[in-house]
């Protein structure tokens, strides 16, 4: 591959845009809400229309059935050298409240925004048929130039991930040898940094979550009757949450830090120079001081650093008036974001002993798991990672830099866990652009420029070879 090839490809994306755009449009008027019984024959249509996008631009492609709606599965001509597999979903969100969207939802629109930027305005735009499309327009425009792909290249596209995914892993396991050949997965599900600057997710946190419930007394209790000599099960669990936490913000847990790595100062670094603005980001939310540990910057703490929290409290009487009651139970559900090396199993263990050791005698407490997966890291050496930066940073003339996530993408730790692939995640997202809300919109510049990234994402690959 020469640089002339990778100049004809790009020129080739910038003379076919509208084309490109068309079928995003196509793509976007299909209904393949996920979640919805009513939208089955929809989310068919919906793979169906993509396995015949892919089987015309050379693909070897089919709507594979599972219990639920199709997973996509494509395969592109032998290349030499390195092996892709590319995720993206399908489905997308309910439309609701249907009242509060300017336009039809599953009618696109091409419009201005307040700032005078093109957008495409629909349902999914962003979330993510606009995404998966751009790298299928990557392989388009690679095709009507040079006859065939830099590299060999799969596609994996999902019809559940906006209802849960459950479908998915089975699948994975049960096609593993065909899906573990490939040498990097690719996902195109997340945001740039912003606006000019690309960046690449190379660290997601997992997730611990236990439900708490601890019974006191065998039924509710009159106050008056039972204050004072009756155990509280909303004392004891309050006294139990609070004890979660040291004053300096800390998890009391014992281990808790045990395998949790500092990041190195060069990505620290990088982070203090993104010129994150602390204040405006919890000025959002209403508040203007942070918690959590000290000294420690909030984006170290939203990327590199594990949490504990607390995100619900049931006990006795919630409901409108007041009513002098002892509740015999109390219940709280609480998670763990982790990050990379902490074990969920190790946690989970942790935390209910930690509970255990401080419930009274004579009561009793039950635990209810609500799931649990392993951080996912990329190695920031990785072959594939460094041609990637560099590829975006081409396209932007900025370099590209590298994220962390607060959350957690489930698909990216299957990949590691059953097919054992790194995952990069590059995505070309605003935090703008209302995903699962009413006018979620895609911009028209990222839908460009997201396909040319692409091109040269996989010309870098190919170059590496």
């Amino acid at each position: 591959m020469t640089s002339a090839n990778l100049d004809a490809v790009l020129a080739q994306v910038d003379a076919g845009l509208d084309g490109s755009l068309e079928r995003l449009k196509a793509l976007l008027r299909i209904k393949s809400i996920s979640t919805d019984p009513a939208f089955a024959q929809e989310c068919q249509r919906a793979a169906d229309w993509i396995v015949g996008e892919l089987n015309g631009l050379g693909f070897d492609a089919a709507a594979r059935p599972t219990p639920g709606h199709p997973v996509v599965v494509a395969h592109g001509p032998d290349v030499a050298g390195p092996h892709v597999l590319f995720y993206a979903h399908y489905d997308v969100q309910p439309v609701d409240p249907l009242n509060l969207w300017h336009t039809d939802p599953f009618e696109p629109v091409l419009k201005d925004d307040a700032q005078g930027r093109k957008i495409i305005v629909a349902r999914g735009a962003s979330d993510d048929k606009g995404q998966m499309m751009t790298f299928i327009e990557a392989c388009r425009a690679w095709q009507a130039v040079t006859g065939s792909l830099p590299v060999k290249v799969s596609l994996m596209l999902e019809g559940e991930e906006e209802s849960g995914g459950k479908n998915l892993p089975p699948f994975m396991e049960a096609n593993k040898a065909e899906l573990a050949a490939a040498d990097i997965a690719l996902v195109c599900d997340t945001d740039m940094w912003d606006r000019q600057t690309p960046s690449i997710t190379t660290m997601l946190r997992g997730l611990v979550a236990d439900e708490v419930e601890i019974t006191c007394a065998n039924k509710d209790l009159h106050s008056g009757m039972f204050g004072n000599a009756a155990r509280n099960p909303n004392q004891v669990l309050a006294e139990i949450i609070a004890s979660l936490r040291a004053p300096d913000g800390s998890v009391t847990l014992p281990g808790f830090y045990d395998d949790v790595a500092e990041i190195s100062p060069e990505l620290k670094a990088q982070w203090e120079g993104l010129g994150f603005d602390e204040k405006a980001f919890l000025g959002e939310a209403g508040l203007s001081l942070k918690a959590g540990e000290a000294n420690r910057s909030v984006l170290e703490m939203l990327w590199s650093r594990p949490t504990c929290e607390i995100n619900g409290m049931i006990g006795g009487y919630t409901g409108d008036g007041f009513k002098t009651v002892i509740p015999a139970k109390a219940s709280a559900k609480i998670s763990f974001r982790l990050v990379s090396g902490m074990d969920p199993a190790k946690i989970r263990a942790a935390f209910r002993r930690h509970v255990e050791e401080r419930i009274p005698a004579d009561c009793s407490v039950k635990f209810t798991p609500h799931g649990g997966s392993p951080a996912i890291t990329v190695p920031a050496d990785g072959k594939y990672l460094q041609q990637a930066l560099t590829a975006l940073s081409g396209e932007w003339n900025k370099p590209a830099v590298i994220t962390g996530s607060g959350g957690s993408i489930p698909v990216a730790g299957d990949f590691k866990k059953i097919l054992g692939l790194d995952t990069l995640l590059i995505g070309f997202a605003h935090v703008d652009d209302a995903i699962h809300s009413p006018n979620e919109k895609y911009d028209l510049e990222s839908f460009h420029r997201g396909i040319r990234a692409w091109v040269r994402v996989l010309a870098g690959f190919a170059a590496g070879k």
